[in-house]
């Protein structure tokens, strides 16, 4: 499945961090329309990635990485490793979108080396799969250029960073999200005059980041989803042996 299939509505994503690979493969097929796995905030290494994408047999759902950085050997090698796109954190101006957006691009569009890792058989290029490519923007100097950064040609998507960028602004999510035409609606404003994606990090807050418009929703952290369904078994025990 393309990363830039829409499906219409809104799109619930899980965001992985335990960097275990068969529990972030079994959550690609959970229901939820794409999967993200941190390399830069969860315990996703290399080689974690790398096995979690070996898993793949027919892909299910768009399976994004976010790397540590914007550093292009990490964008490649995620890619490389067979990854649908990238989500790419800390970027604050054009100039950086656009080198994110050319480290995942092989030529011309991009200065992307070729080199698949053995076995990944998605070969892109001419006709092949195209790279998603997101860019986080939380912070303030990605706020002040955010009409910028979603004008770069390439760009597939937006994605708002709500904890940092509440750091960064003094304020609170909350805050962000009862702001009727305050720091939410410019990115949303800024994506739709540009005609890219608007993403977001739920923040235990899915549902507000949907009705506010955003087209990518992370819903909840692989953690909270193991949370919920060991709660869901102690409220089925509690009811037998009730």
């Amino acid at each position: 499945m393309s990363a830039t299939t829409d499906p219409g509505g809104v799109r619930l994503g899980a965001w992985a961090t335990l960097g275990e690979p068969r529990g972030a493969a079994a959550l690609e097929a959970s229901g939820l329309d794409w999967l993200l796995l941190d390399m830069q905030h969860g315990h996703f290494d290399d080689r974690a990635v790398r096995e979690t994408l070996a898993l793949r047999r027919s892909p299910l759902v768009p399976l994004l990485v976010r790397p540590p950085s914007d550093d292009p050997a990490g964008i490649g090698r995620a890619l490389d490793s067979g990854a649908d796109g990238v989500i790419v954190p800390l970027v604050e101006s054009a100039a950086q979108a656009e080198a994110v957006v050319a480290a995942a691009h092989l030529p011309p569009r991009g200065g992307r080396s070729l080199g698949l890792l053995h076995g990944v058989d998605r070969v892109p290029g001419p006709g092949g799969p195209k790279p998603f490519v997101a860019v986080m923007v939380e912070t303030a100097a990605g706020l002040d250029r955010v009409e910028e950064i979603a004008a770069t040609a390439g760009l597939d998507m937006v994605f708002v960073g709500p904890f940092d960028l509440s750091l960064a602004l003094g304020t609170t999510i909350p805050a962000l999200l009862e702001e009727r035409d305050g720091v939410l609606a410019r990115v949303l404003a800024a994506c739709r005059t540009a005609g890219v994606l608007a993403g977001a990090f739920g923040a235990g807050r899915p549902e507000a980041f949907a009705r506010l418009g955003f087209d990518w929703v992370a819903a909840a952290l692989d953690t909270e989803l193991l949370a919920s369904g060991a709660a869901l078994a102690a409220r089925v025990r509690r009811s037998i042996e009730g």
